[in-house]
């Protein structure tokens, strides 16, 4: 997650914790997983998803990250 959340951040001129909170609903989960915290699998997934849905276009997908279908834009929920 930390190499779609940097690759993001960048392309979106977004700060860590705000593509955090967007992505995840919180905006030190990046951190504190960097911490030794821990999230849910089902947590990981939905901001894995987030950020497939979200991916700025012309942003190439980090190639050793697999990358969710997309979903149509009535298909997104909110942050995960």
């Amino acid at each position: 997650m930390y190499t779609l959340a940097r690759a993001f951040a960048r392309a979106t001129n977004r700060a860590e914790s705000t593509v955090s909170r967007l992505s995840t609903g919180s905006g030190d989960t990046f951190s504190r997983l960097r911490r030794g915290h821990s999230i849910t699998t089902c947590r990981a997934d939905r901001a894995v998803q987030w950020f497939s849905d979200h991916w700025p276009a012309g942003l190439d997908w980090p190639e050793d990250v697999p990358r969710p279908a997309p979903r149509v834009e009535s298909q997104r929920g909110e942050a995960a």
